[in-house]
């Protein structure tokens, strides 16, 4: 009788996770581009991109207004990364990705 319930709790959420699987699956889209400078809203926060090639690097430069916040670099070898204007001051920083760089901790409570 044991090995019937052991059984049965190891097939049944296979084939209920098989049942779930969607049979046409479609490309993700495109991302959207990224957020303009704060405080800009509506036509205003449409930004200018001018994409600049050096050898094999691709740089895509955003600007609003004239002014430019934000550098997405595509190096010929490693992963993009974009040099972002923080404060409007002409100052860039380094970051990884657009997320907002908030990460909540994310410990290992119980492992089997």
């Amino acid at each position: 009788m044991r090995r019937l319930i052991a059984a049965l709790l190891v097939i049944l959420p296979i084939a209920a996770s098989a049942a779930n699987r969607p049979g046409n699956l479609q490309p993700v889209p495109d991302a959207p581009p990224p957020p303009p400078p704060q405080g800009l809203t509506g036509d205003d926060a449409t930004p200018q991109i001018t994409i600049k090639k050096q050898g094999q690097e691709t740089r895509e430069e955003y600007r609003v207004h004239g002014k430019l916040y934000m550098i997405k670099v595509t190096p010929a070898v490693g992963k993009p990364y974009y040099l972002v204007d923080q404060l409007g001051d002409g100052t860039f920083a380094r970051k990884e990705g657009l997320d907002s760089n908030i990460h909540p901790p994310m410990w290992v409570i119980h492992q089997w």
